[in-house]
């Protein structure tokens, strides 16, 4: 029956309603809805039972339950997620701009890629590699040039970690690096700059360097992929000439010295002198000696003990012997053929470690260097390097910082790994799937020059004017405690000499803070330096005068 007229349905008799009733049965497919009051109610609700109301009643519920649920999606759609990108401002702006200006600033944010950054510095004036709360650093300045050349964008430009800058090789304050990497997230393609690597270097002062970028695997990181690091130690050859034979030095090694060592006569460099000759002096006669063949022998066997995998213990601070953490493995150390820069003449030593101390490696490759410069100017056989790997705690002063450089860091297995992916996919250098190795060798020539104008000429210059070396070797020499006393004829580590944990000892050496600078101001010149050595010096012979003083007493 159509129930499209109210009207005549309340005007159907009683009797024909009942027959009405008992054609339509129980089927609810006929049922017809009527309008009471501005109401619409089921004609037949009156003959409908309490389970079926209920099941009305449950399934209007469940109806209700659905809308609520999609309500809420649609709620949780068109949530206020949290972001470091700023709200656009509700300026009243119809549908049609705001979409333009969702376009433009999509637009705006480029890609970034995994890169590795091959840079090179000069660590004068700098406080170190990493990122630093105060100081300038080389990565606080390569970042900010990075932002400049469009590289980072500025939605990353208040943290380096929002790109996962990290770096092959951690380097102190003042020290140097012909080539490091940084890995990081990059802007590769910036809109207007066709050259981003001269882009960058426009933004970047000129004793920081960037060589080149290469797009890198996702997973590289420079630090855990990098295999191994090449440093190289420059010092003056005169800091091989023995000790002056009125040194404190010179009167230690004696302590311990065979009898056949005792008989020999002081070098000849010291023979035929007046021996009370100042330290000026005797610096015009340094700078003229020569080293000769026989003692480069000698230091290049000596190199050869810090070779393989070693307890390093006694070449960092504050390492208990026992930690497996100070076994490093150093895979070659050479020594070059002397060079003549101007009035003297310079040695270089390049180590090449496959893993060196954490957090300690300059420190450890300047105690390297001590030990294998001291052993050979003093006679000591290059076994005490050896005996220097035991369980004894020694103290081992540090060279200069002026002569270390970090070469390059090494990714040998990262690089057979891009190759043998790009061989297996047959992949050409121009497909965007293609990884190159990474590697320094097309830089050598323009890194070569940096490397003189930049941090070989400094250092000279800073020797030349300042003495930076022999200083450090003077106050060396005028030690006169117990703690050196391992340099001796015999290659032994005396009693005297161990380190004790809870035992003070008695005039132990002291190191100087001025030498871990690789720069100097232009007023700090000589004068300076040589007042603080004055009054050390008098320190010194006060310590001596009473020393002798005890020892003739009694």
């Amino acid at each position: 029956m159509d129930a499209g007229s109210s009207e005549t349905l309340n005007t159907v008799p009683e009797s024909n309603k009942r027959e009405n009733e008992a054609e339509a049965g129980s089927s609810d497919a006929k049922r017809t809805k009527v309008e009471h009051d501005g109401e619409t109610t089921d004609r037949n609700a009156t003959i409908i039972s309490p389970l079926d109301s209920e099941d009305a009643s449950r399934k209007e519920t469940n109806k209700e339950g659905k809308k609520s649920k999609k309500e809420a999606r649609r709620e949780w759609a068109g949530r206020k997620r949290r972001g470091t990108r700023p709200e656009k401002p509700e300026d009243g702006q119809d549908s049609a701009e705001g979409e333009d200006d969702a376009v433009t600033e999509k637009a705006l944010r480029l890609p970034k890629r995994k890169c590795a950054l091959l840079i090179g510095f000069c660590g004068s004036g700098y406080r170190g590699m990493q990122i630093q709360p105060e100081g300038p650093t080389i990565e606080g300045s390569l970042f900010k040039a990075l932002i400049a050349a469009g590289a980072v964008s500025k939605d990353n430009a208040d943290d380096p970690v929002k790109v996962g800058l990290q770096r092959a090789a951690r380097t102190d304050a003042g020290v140097h690096a012909a080539g490091n990497v940084v890995s990081l997230k990059l802007i590769t393609h910036v809109p207007g700059v066709p050259d981003l690597v001269a882009r960058t270097n426009e933004e970047l002062p000129p004793e920081i360097r960037l060589w080149s970028f290469t797009r890198v695997q996702n997973s590289f990181n420079a630090r855990v992929s990098c295999d191994s690091r090449r440093y190289t130690y420059f010092f003056p050859s005169y800091m091989l000439i023995p000790p002056k034979p009125t040194s404190a030095l010179f009167r230690s090694i004696a302590r311990y010295s065979t009898p056949e060592s005792a008989s020999r006569q002081p070098d000849p460099f010291w023979q035929n002198l007046d021996l009370e000759t100042s330290r000026e002096e005797d610096m015009i006669r340094k700078k003229a000696w020569r080293v000769s063949k026989e003692k480069m022998e000698v230091l290049r066997e000596a190199a050869k003990r810090f070779e393989g995998t070693r307890n390093f213990h006694n070449f960092t601070v504050g390492r208990d012997p026992k930690d497996r953490s100070c076994f490093r493995h150093m895979k070659k150390i050479e020594v070059d053929d002397p060079i003549v820069y101007g009035r003297t003449e310079w040695i270089s030593v390049m180590l090449h470690g496959q893993s060196f101390m954490l957090h300690q490696l300059p420190l450890q490759i300047r105690k390297m260097m001590c030990v294998l410069v001291t052993a050979v100017r003093t006679g000591t056989p290059s076994s005490i390097i050896n005996a220097l790997y035991g369980k004894a705690l020694v103290t081992i002063p540090k060279m200069p910082s002026l002569g270390l450089l970090l070469e390059n860091p090494i990714f040998d297995s990262y690089n057979k790994r891009v190759d043998a992916a790009n061989e297996q996919k047959k992949l050409d250098p121009e497909h965007h799937d293609y990884r190159s190795a990474i590697s320094f060798e097309r830089h050598a020539e323009e890194m070569q020059k940096f490397k003189e104008e930049f941090i070989y000429n400094r250092m000279r210059e800073n020797e030349e004017k300042l003495q930076v070396f022999d200083r450090w070797q003077n106050i060396f020499d005028r030690y006169n405690g117990n703690d050196l006393l391992y340099y001796n004829s015999q290659g032994i580590i005396p009693e005297e000499a161990v380190i004790r944990k809870g035992e003070s000892r008695p005039n132990p050496f002291r190191e100087r803070r001025r030498f871990d600078a690789t720069d100097f101001a232009p007023n700090a010149g000589a004068s300076a330096l040589a007042e603080e050595e004055a009054e050390e010096e008098e320190t010194e012979e006060e310590k001596l005068g009473k020393k002798e003083l005890e020892e003739a007493e009694g």
